[in-house]
């Protein structure tokens, strides 16, 4: 029997363009292969109907997920008037119906009542759990689901587009937690109609924009046409999930310590005094993640990077 070959340790990222009827940890299954990674993961699942970014993590930059996840998010998502479903997507089956027709006029209206901190239950058929069981699950198993209402933050809400009377294109800027499925739920029903989702689309999430993105079909191209070296050129480094926090710049004795798991005190006029979250640099190279407490760097999370 011929030996599995062993994968490499691969370290960086993939701003994926997922495809629709593709789950997240398909996705990730497949990149894993294909960059023949020992370990990959995403940044924020997306559901199979949804198609976008899913940030896939590589070797030491899955460390850095939790500040890509925490970042904000953009959904382009299309909402149908006149019907309520189970699952607020087309998926699941129609529960209610309504004739009316909202205008551009009314849904602008209302706009600014979603926008904010505000209170959302998330779906039935969502990854909740509830004593332990996830809500789809108990859902689909015929479960009354009954999910109590949490606060979302949504930064921005803006009609994009009405293409007729039965649809209407949004985009949605908003923190981690919420859900445009309740969102579109709620819209409509604010308006005096019901509304489920019918096309969703992410296009930013943290520090990734929508020009990140690299579609999966070009990912599978290159690996046909240019092999293992092909794909891996491809990705972004560790340190581009970590745009949003605040670089410091250490020197090698510095670094030496970090990577002890020692803390270091920073020096200079710019060096920051407190702050929670910091990545830390010598020569270029990533070094660690950690927090600033009185001018002391504390290192939390520790990078190895050999073997790229």
């Amino acid at each position: 029997m011929a030996r599995r070959k062993k994968f490499d340790d691969v370290h960086g990222w993939i701003v994926l363009d997922k495809p629709v009827e593709v789950t997240s940890t398909q996705a990730v299954a497949r990149l894993k292969k294909l960059f023949h990674a020992n370990k990959c993961g995403h940044a924020g699942t997306l559901d199979p109907l949804a198609s976008g970014m899913l940030p896939i993590a590589f070797g030491e930059a899955t460390k850095t997920v939790s500040f890509v996840m925490d970042g904000a998010k953009v959904y382009r998502f299309t909402v149908r008037w006149g019907a309520q479903t189970s699952t607020d997507d087309t998926e699941g089956e129609v529960i209610a119906r309504s004739d009316a027709r909202p205008s551009k006029a009314e849904i602008e209206a209302i706009l600014p009542e979603f926008i904010g901190e505000i209170m959302q239950v998330p779906p039935k058929f969502s990854a909740i759990k509830i004593a332990g069981e996830r809500a789809y699950d108990l859902a689909r198993d015929g479960e009354d689901v009954v999910l109590e209402a949490r606060p979302i933050e949504i930064l921005d809400l803006a009609l994009v587009d009405v293409p007729d009377a039965d649809t209407a294109v949004f985009e949605c800027e908003c923190g981690k937690g919420t859900y445009v499925r309740a969102l579109a739920r709620d819209m409509g029903l604010r308006l005096g109609s019901r509304g489920h989702v019918v096309a969703l689309r992410r296009i930013v999430v943290g520090p990734f924009e929508e020009e990140d993105l690299i579609p999966l079909a070009e990912i599978e191209q290159a690996a046909a046409d240019g092999g293992l070296d092909a794909v891996r050129a491809l990705l972004a480094p560790v340190e581009a999930g970590l745009t949003e926090v605040t670089e410091v710049a250490i020197n090698r004795d510095a670094a030496a310590r970090l990577r002890r798991g020692q803390s270091v005190i920073l020096r200079g006029r710019d060096a920051p005094a407190d702050e929670e979250a910091v990545y830390a640099t010598c020569a270029g190279e990533l070094v660690a993640i950690g927090e600033v407490a009185r001018g002391e760097l504390l290192p939390r999370r520790v990078f190895i990077l050999d073997g790229e």
